[in-house]
């Protein structure tokens, strides 16, 4: 590597391996840059002056390969190209960690922004901030409605059981990071357990789907979606509850993500469900026990992340005040849960 080389990305053996894989791909020099804002994966913008592209690769230091499987987000990328659903387009994807000391892939650059705030969306009117939110939502029926198998993807997980796996999943990552009385939280769990419901037909569900993980172009289109790494098959309503759950950030001192719904024009919860169920025709009578579980799994997120900034375990700045948002969070989720008529 040479010093102006990104950490984790070294250019010389990135252009060697992409000029036997793809030759005359890269014409000139290759530089880049971090793409800053992902908690996970680390994502670099290259160019060599003429084309631009995207590499993705874990974190530095990973432990378990497992949760960054490069193969598995090349993959969906590479089965959704020729679907409604707009994605880039993939280029290569190595699995040899000699090359960049893990594996990554390499995709297209695709311009357009990712809305985080709620005051990017003010400069733009309400007219357009609700053509933005419909679009996602519009983007979202869309991909549950791809044919897994179709695009290459029939068995991309297991959507029998899925609700139940997802639910004892979280549950262990709790158990795991527990460190002190978190008021409610077997309570929650214990409900959801008793009140599973049963999945409708299952799709492709892309695990954080939202706003700041689209990109939107001038004309209010979007132009790909991103961050694929939590995508499986399973039900999709668990996508359409974590867009809910997202929006309820200032009711539950949800700071670290983004507050684009606050923005004046974005649609309300009920438009948004009322929305994605008339274009889906799924049914959504149960949404409410999704909900509840979003707010479970944001909860187990946090005080993760609260467990690992008091053991001293995290880098950089933030993280102080995580561990506040948990019980609040756990609070919405009970009463989320609300009793079946």
């Amino acid at each position: 590597m040479t010093p102006t080389d990104p950490p984790g990305l070294d250019l010389g053996r990135l252009r060697a391996h992409l000029d036997g894989q793809r030759p005359g791909l890269v014409t000139g020099e290759l530089s880049a840059e971090v793409v800053q804002g992902g908690r996970s994966n680390l994502t670099y913008i290259v160019t060599d002056g003429a084309g631009r592209w995207v590499v993705r690769r874990p974190p530095l230091g990973h432990v378990l390969p497992t949760a960054h499987d490069m193969a598995r987000e090349f993959r969906v990328i590479s089965g959704l190209h020729d679907t409604a659903v707009p994605v880039p387009e993939t280029v290569v994807l190595c699995q040899d960690a000699d090359v960049l000391g893990a594996q990554f892939y390499v995709m297209e650059f695709v311009a357009g922004t990712p809305y985080r705030s709620d005051k990017q969306l003010a400069e733009l009117g309400p007219a357009r901030t609700r053509a933005i939110a419909d679009a996602l939502v519009d983007t979202l029926v869309d991909l549950h409605a791809v044919d897994p198998a179709a695009a290459g993807l029939g068995d991309f997980g297991r959507p029998d059981g899925f609700l139940e796996r997802q639910l004892r999943r979280w549950k262990k990552q709790l158990d795991g990071s527990r460190s002190r009385d978190l008021p409610g939280v077997d309570t929650l769990h214990d409900r959801l357990a008793a009140k599973l419901p049963v999945s409708g037909p299952p799709s492709i569900v892309h695990g954080d789907y939202r706003l700041d993980n689209v990109l939107v172009d001038g004309d209010d289109r979007i132009t790909a979606v991103l961050d694929w790494e939590m995508s499986t098959l399973g039900d999709p309503l668990t996508d359409v509850a974590l867009l809910v759950a997202y929006a309820e950030r200032d009711k539950v001192s949800l700071q670290m993500v983004s507050n684009a719904s606050s923005a004046p024009g974005y649609p309300s919860t009920d438009e948004v469900v009322a929305r994605y169920a008339e274009r889906s025709g799924r049914d959504v009578s149960a949404l409410n026990w999704y909900v509840s579980f979003a707010f479970f799994k944001l909860a187990v997120i946090l005080e993760g992340i609260y467990f690992r900034y008091s053991k001293g375990q995290t880098v950089g700045a933030g993280f102080e005040n995580v561990g506040s948002g948990v019980v609040p969070l756990i609070a919405h989720g009970n009463e989320s849960l609300k009793e079946e008529k």
